[in-house]
């Protein structure tokens, strides 16, 4: 028997950088002080309305485990003061063959570019590493597909998953 993700395609390889950096802000591995913040991401209610919810705490401990200097995730880390706004992770989605960002910044960060400015510069060094890139929203999620169409991804496909109509972005390409 073979695995149902035998035939999907493998994502090329890629030296992770340590660190993205922006005007304002630092993209950097998870460390462990910043597992506080990190778990509040997925655990907020604010933060998860449009992501399913909040995490639950069983998951939650695995995350906590495994995120901390893992390939592809990025805390957003304010370069002025160090203070975490949010989390960018660049991921490879397998089932399209694509890279994929996706990203979820803190409730009293929002607002004030940090994620145009996080999300921008990740998309940019994705392409580096793959001709396209791709994020995945809720259609309900306005602010989150303004944001995608402002770093330049966009809307290509509409579907149900979850029980909740998505959207997907792609950069040109």
């Amino acid at each position: 028997m073979t695995s149902p993700t035998a035939s999907a395609p493998a994502a090329p390889p890629v030296a992770w950088p340590a660190v993205l950096t922006t005007e304002r802000l630092v993209l950097r591995p998870v460390e462990r002080a910043d597992v506080p913040a990190v778990t509040r991401l997925w655990t907020d209610p604010e933060v998860r309305r449009h992501l399913g919810g909040p995490v639950a705490a069983s998951v939650v401990r695995i995350r906590q485990r495994r995120c901390v200097g893992a390939r592809g995730v990025f805390v957003a880390a304010r370069a002025d003061d160090g203070a975490v706004v949010g989390l960018v992770t660049v991921g490879w989605d397998a089932a399209r063959g694509e890279r994929e960002v996706s990203y979820q910044f803190l409730p009293e960060h929002w607002g004030r570019g940090y994620a145009r400015e996080a999300v921008a510069v990740a998309v940019d060094w994705a392409l580096g590493t793959s001709p396209t890139v791709i994020a995945v929203t809720q259609e309900a999620n306005a602010r989150s597909r303004r944001l995608l169409e402002a770093v330049g991804l966009a809307h290509v496909e509409s579907f149900v998953e979850w029980d909740a109509h998505q959207v997907l972005y792609r950069t040109p390409g």
